[in-house]
């Protein structure tokens, strides 16, 4: 395992302290944890972003896309636990 060495400003580490106090972990393990967050919710964003810009270039070459209203109602139901069929894409392009 890597040892890195972080320098805090000193409200930082008070906050850091008291939050792993808290948890009832160690200043270490509260940072690790908090670095792992971190690192995961910028791994889950990037590849949002991915998945939303194939999804652009695919209705700009396909012409096709969802009625928001139609995505909105099937969530709702989802949501509610009914089982229902996916939206139908539909061409956007005139």
């Amino acid at each position: 395992m890597a040892t890195t060495s972080l320098k805090l400003p000193d409200n930082l580490k008070k906050r850091v302290i008291a939050a792993a106090q808290d948890r009832g972990v160690t200043t270490h393990a509260f940072m690790v944890q908090a670095i792992e967050a971190s690192a995961k919710a910028a791994e889950l964003r990037a590849s949002f972003v991915a998945q939303a810009e194939k999804a652009s270039k695919a209705a700009l070459r396909t012409g096709k896309g969802y009625e928001a209203e139609a995505v909105h109602e099937y969530l709702r139901a989802r949501i509610k636990g009914r089982s229902v069929a996916r939206p139908k894409s539909v061409s956007w392009q005139g």
